[in-house]
């Protein structure tokens, strides 16, 4: 079968979370995804942005970092491509102005085509006169009177009392809409099964994980295997040792600008703890992930944490870690006579701690270790470790 292939829509001031996430899932399963711009072509970059609820009455802006452009606007064919995706953020208020794009957004639904809107971006639906048909809606809900304006139908989950209960997105016909980031997992789910795929498992349950996390972990590391885990089916929880269900922890996002050896270190958005720590038993899950950032400094540190990895490791589970999540697990001894990948941060530890890194490789399984080398290697990383849990994605 022809490979699979997704347009995302870009530009300046896009959500992070609702780019990145999905365009390294699709990535994980050999989706091409290309990404453009009006007006901007291969190679060009669009600054990203992470919002969130920062005591403030509205959410909050924070420039995060950029995204490359794989392929040229103009050049685009919509017949080439099984779905749109169009993430939140203030661009589309922007591109909702512009012709082409409008137009463009009108040729997927007039071929059929399945169009993703998330937050804000629906406000490109309406523009296109797409919303007229009645079609079910859901977004960020400031979108609410403008969708029905423009003839759509508003719909809401009900029942939602805190984050967790938000995960619901709606699909009417070829259109798929949702909130924005706590829906991601579902919607992600949603979004495969419409282009024709089909996840199986060659377990007779479900695999569930644990990621072991605290303050200044990184965005992506975090939220790009937490939602795609989701998407999988399989049960997902996040646990900080010093944080109860429901805390926030911090997170993080390196942006390499131009001209410096080192990428800036930026705030990004909150990520919600899931359970409590004394509600954990290893017992209930098969694998622990340790994502990137600083939070494995802060880990290193505390004798919950290091026992905790130790733990999975005597019960034979799988332990896996992103980036800077080596630091951890080199601390434990899980490393010792196992090969790993590995960026500049942890190659030290990594040899002190008698593992084996194999240079050329992104992303590497060692019996019930998988390791990726940086946040870029997310793809190869999601793909890995489902792999290794019995996980597969056929179209």
């Amino acid at each position: 079968m022809a490979q699979k292939s997704v347009l995302m829509l870009c530009g300046e001031f896009m959500e992070a979370y609702e780019t990145i996430v999905p365009l390294y899932f699709l990535q994980a399963f050999s989706v091409s995804v290309h990404c453009v711009s009006p007006g901007r072509k291969t190679g060009d970059k669009c600054v990203m942005a992470a919002h969130d609820l920062l005591g403030l009455e509205i959410y909050s802006e924070l420039v995060v970092d950029h995204l490359t452009l794989n392929a040229n606007f103009h050049e685009l064919i919509p017949e080439q491509y099984d779905a749109i995706i169009i993430p939140g953020g203030r661009f589309t208020e922007l591109l909702s102005t512009d012709e082409k794009c409008v137009s463009m957004v009108a040729r997927f639904a007039e071929l059929g085509k399945i169009i993703l809107t998330s937050c804000h971006s629906q406000l490109l639906l309406a523009a296109a006169g797409i919303l007229a048909r009645g079609m079910k809606c859901t977004a960020f809900e400031s979108m609410k009177p403008f969708i029905e304006l423009s003839g759509g139908s508003w719909w809401q989950q009900s029942g939602v009392q805190t984050v967790f209960d938000i995960t619901d997105c709606v699909m009417d016909g070829k259109f798929i809409s949702t909130l924005g980031w706590p829906t991601l997992g579902n919607t992600l789910r949603v979004l495969l099964e419409s282009i024709g795929s089909k996840i199986t498992c060659s377990r007779e349950t479900q695999p569930s994980l644990l990621f072991l996390i605290g303050d200044c972990v990184e965005d992506y590391s975090i939220n790009v295997p937490f939602k795609a885990f989701q998407a999988l089916g399989c049960k997902v929880d996040a646990v900080s040792p010093n944080k109860k269900k429901g805390d926030k922890c911090a997170t993080i996002v390196h942006d390499l600008e131009e001209g410096r050896q080192l990428p800036t270190e930026k705030s990004s958005h909150n990520f919600y703890v899931t359970v409590a720590w004394e509600d954990v038993s290893v017992d209930d899950y098969d694998c622990i992930v340790v994502p990137g950032g600083r939070s494995p400094e802060l880990l290193v540190m505390n004798d919950k944490a290091v026992g905790l990895i130790k733990k999975f490791v005597e019960k034979g589970k799988f332990v896996a870690a992103i980036g800077m999540g080596n630091w951890l697990l080199a601390a434990t001894g899980a490393l010792k006579k196992k090969r790993c990948a590995s960026g500049y941060g942890t190659k030290v530890a990594v040899k002190v701690a008698g593992g084996q890194i194999l240079e050329s490789e992104q992303c590497v399984t060692d019996d019930k270790l998988v390791t990726a080398a940086t946040t870029s290697d997310l793809p190869a990383f999601v793909h890995a470790l489902s792999t290794a849990l019995g996980l597969s994605v056929v179209f």
